[in-house]
């Protein structure tokens, strides 16, 4: 156990800043970090997660190909400047301040005003990184990083592919992790009249957590949450071919303690016509949309609206206003241990399990997990209309 690890630490999820157990948790894995598209060819951006600061940059162009993504540390190792103020030349980073200039490693390769260079003596923090489905991953743990995961039934180019990222809600990542276990919460959230509260179950995968949900109808809803931090969430298959089926992955990362970010990757099930038809709706929607759901939720929050005030608007996203309500309305800490739980919250219940399990097995020295979606896994989430299965 490390110095300012509590003995119990492995109850604390939410504090992931550099030094804490969930943090060194987080760590062992690969999290996205940046859209992609975001970020263009010879330019560096100051980025913050799980409590650190980092500078991630893209280098020039080099033989016909996009230049690659770096993740290194924040300030220059001279004078302590913010590194993302400089230049980028070729692969490397030149600092704003002296202009030291560093390659992808890390490594000091220019110190100009030195008459007698010792760049061979300094090289800062760097983290290896790669692309994938339009986003950037870095491995931001110690030693050597495990292969980077790969989703290949989100790699199709037959269907429309969308990134979307969400940042800054004020609330922990671990408010959103509970949601994704927690089906019975849609009814009252969502205003889903009709469609009945369902029955849940949950079982642990060998990905993480595989939850049930099944409705007075008989419809049975089934997703995965993959640990730490992922979910791959399906849609149901619409009627309307207009409308396809979404199939979406995410993850949620924690800037801070009390913020977090949110990656998605979605599919939308549609081609040809019908998907060009949805492309031009989605842009329509976008250009009128007024983006102001976290400031229409605080509102809620304040008692200066009412969730039913807005649902006639079609110019912002109900649904996102409506979770942005009940998650950071729980507090952007929650003090779980006074939470009263109930046989619908099998899930959650499930989830603080698992994560309590390795947390304590990674502060006691133990061997944790290795989680992977497997076939097994992916059996049950890729169909959607397929999945008629038992409830455990």
């Amino acid at each position: 156990m490390r110095d300012g690890e509590r003995r119990d630490g492995w109850t604390d999820f939410v504090h992931t800043g550099p030094g804490t157990l969930a943090g060194r948790y987080m760590r062992m894995f690969w999290q996205p970090v940046y859209r992609a598209e975001d970020l263009p060819t010879a330019r560096a951006k100051p980025i913050r997660i799980m409590s650190e600061d980092f500078t991630l940059y893209r280098g020039e162009r080099l033989e016909g190909e996009g230049g690659r993504a770096h993740v290194v540390a924040f300030r220059c190792a001279h004078r302590g400047t913010q590194l993302s103020t400089g230049w980028v030349e070729g692969d490397n980073l030149r600092c704003f301040y002296h202009g030291w200039k560093y390659d992808p490693s890390g490594q000091c390769i220019e110190q100009p005003a030195e008459p007698e260079p010792f760049c061979q003596k300094v090289r800062i923090r760097s983290y290896p990184t790669e692309e994938y489905l339009g986003l950037i991953f870095a491995f931001l743990g110690e030693g050597e990083p495990p292969p980077l995961p790969r989703y290949p039934d989100f790699e199709r180019a037959d269907v429309i592919r969308q990134i979307e990222v969400y940042h800054a809600r004020p609330c922990s990542f671990f408010n959103v992790l509970e949601k994704h276990v927690d089906y019975s919460r849609t009814e009252f959230v969502h205003r889903r009249s009709g469609m009945g509260i369902p029955r849940v179950s949950a079982e642990e995968s060998d990905w993480g957590i595989t939850v049930f949900g099944r409705r007075p109808g008989g419809e049975l809803r089934v997703n995965q949450f993959g640990m730490p931090n992922l979910m791959h969430n399906l849609k149901p298959r619409q009627t309307d071919e207009e409308t396809g089926w979404r199939d979406d992955i995410s993850w949620r990362v924690p800037i801070d303690d009390t913020h977090h970010s949110s990656f998605n990757v979605k599919l939308v099930h549609l081609t040809g016509g019908a998907a060009d038809r949805y492309i031009e709706k989605r842009d329509r929607w976008r250009a009128r949309a007024a983006g102001n759901e976290p400031e229409l939720a605080q509102a809620v929050l304040a008692g200066q609206l009412r969730i039913e005030d807005l649902k006639a608007r079609d110019d912002i996203t109900i649904t996102a206003v409506q979770d942005h309500v009940y998650q950071v309305g729980q507090g952007a800490i929650p003090e779980r241990s006074e939470d009263h739980l109930g046989s619908a919250d099998v899930g959650v219940m499930l989830l603080r399990d698992l994560w309590q399990r390795e947390l304590r097995a990674l502060a006691e020295g133990r061997p944790l997990k290795p989680w992977s979606r497997t076939e097994n896994v992916m059996a049950t989430s890729t169909e959607p209309v397929a999945v008629t299965g038992r409830l455990p």
